[in-house]
């Protein structure tokens, strides 16, 4: 047995025990994802626009998430309607945003890699610039608006709202509290994954300048902070829908 294979087995039985039925339906979304991803690339190396698939991918990927992964109705439908508003949002401000700031493609860094390979591949590189951001944004807004759903509805079941406080400011309350922990773990989650190259910076001599300059690092930094503006566009979206519907009896 590989290494994936091991640690594929050991996610799924922990996903299981931890989670039970929840936990078995969660890890069927995450497989579907991934091959969701998979064909997405697929249909775009074959010349499909990758604007129109990155709209069609977001749409699939949030549903799977969502719905495989909350048991509730009433929280996954308000969860997803609120993401889907936030992608949507997001797509066009990503796409103006990487048409003013230039800088898709490969940086100097890449050199080495790609030596000796063609770069004629038929493939708008703005367009796989906005695809990359918008996709890396979903898990950030999917897990914002269930966190905040979900809060919400269990204040409408267990009758805590306190005299004179409205559902929505509530739901504000609750976005409040997990905007700290989703801002964190996106943070870190970039500089894990940059720090190979932030070594590289380093051991180079690169000045603070040409390093917030540089091609392969501001793209970073796009994606980051695009997925901080989709969870804190969440909350008030996810607060608003909730509190404008009527949680059903259970």
């Amino acid at each position: 047995m590989s290494t994936i294979s091991l640690l594929t087995v050991v996610l799924l039985a922990l996903m299981v025990i931890v989670g039970g039925r929840q936990g078995w339906s969660a890890f069927w979304s995450l497989l579907l994802n991934f091959c969701c991803l998979f064909f997405a690339i697929v249909l775009v190396s074959w010349g499909l626009s990758p604007l129109w698939i990155t709209l069609l991918a977001g749409i699939l990927i949030l549903a799977q998430t969502i719905w495989l992964g909350v048991s509730d109705g009433f929280i996954a439908k308000q969860a997803f309607w609120s993401s889907l508003i936030v992608f949507i949002v997001l797509f066009a401000l990503v796409t103006f945003v990487e048409y003013v700031a230039k800088v898709p493609g490969f940086g100097v860094e890449d050199t080495d890699a790609l030596e000796g390979m063609s770069l004629s591949i038929g493939v708008s590189y703005p367009q796989i610039a906005v695809m990359v951001a918008a996709l890396c944004s979903l898990g950030a807004i999917a897990e914002a608006a269930i966190s905040v759903a979900a809060g919400m509805a269990t204040l409408l079941d267990d009758g805590k709202l306190t005299a004179g406080q409205s559902l929505f400011h509530a739901g504000m309350q609750i976005g409040r509290q997990i905007i700290g922990t989703a801002l964190n773990t996106l943070f870190f989650g970039f500089f894990g994954g940059f720090l190979a190259l932030f070594i590289w910076f380093a051991g180079l001599g690169y000045s603070f300048l040409t390093v917030i300059n540089d091609k392969v690092f501001v793209n970073e930094i796009i994606i980051v902070l695009v997925s901080f503006v989709g969870v804190l566009l969440t909350v008030p979206v996810t607060a608003w829908l909730v509190s404008g519907h009527q949680r059903p009896s259970q």
